[in-house]
């Protein structure tokens, strides 16, 4: 018994048709995920610290190349390797983390050909929302070794004024530029 050809052929288009993918959503991995950052201090070193402790999720439609982030930073965990910049820092001069405990990041990737090459967001931080452009130097996905399970990283880098943001006290001039460098590594859900 054969098959009619009309059949037969919509058969063969069903099978050779790319799938759709539909969009994954990777969880942050907050043991290797730390954004860091630096700014100029008096003029004469640069101050450099990072955050310890990042949730969130990235989510990928590879098909579309479309995807988004939503991201919270815990404030709390500022750390400078310095005791009592540490101190000053999650006080109310500074980042006041008794008031506003968490930064959050919410952004649009953009591919450019099949790979993430910047995220376009809104940081908020000390309740000020303010619009965040993130370049992404690397991206890459794997299978985890441990986790048995597509992981991905990438590397980000951005800059931001403080004072746009209320962090005005030793922010005039070059003291007021914030370079971010954002190392981040995700499991897919």
């Amino acid at each position: 018994m054969s098959l009619p050809k009309s059949l037969l052929a919509a058969c063969v288009a069903a099978l050779s048709a790319p799938a759709f993918a539909a969009p994954e959503t990777f969880a942050i991995d907050t043991d290797h995920t730390h954004p860091a950052f630096e700014f100029p201090h008096m003029g004469i070193s640069v101050w450099r610290g990072l955050f310890g402790k990042t949730t969130g999720t990235v989510t990928l439609d590879r098909q579309a190349r479309t995807g988004a982030v939503d991201i919270q930073v815990d404030t709390g965990t500022i750390a400078f390797a310095h005791e009592k910049m540490n101190e000053h820092a999650v006080g109310d001069k500074w980042f006041n983390v008794a008031k506003y405990p968490t930064a959050t990041y919410q952004g649009t990737i953009k591919f450019k050909r099949d790979t993430p090459a910047s995220v376009d967001g809104q940081l908020t931080l000390l309740g000020v929302t303010k619009p965040l452009t993130l370049k992404i130097n690397s991206f890459k996905c794997i299978e985890h070794a441990y986790y048995k399970r597509e992981a991905c990283g990438a590397d980000a880098e951005g800059e931001l004024n403080r004072a746009d943001f209320g962090l005005t006290k030793g922010a005039e001039g070059e003291a007021g530029k914030v370079r971010l460098r954002i190392q981040v590594e995700a499991l897919k859900q």
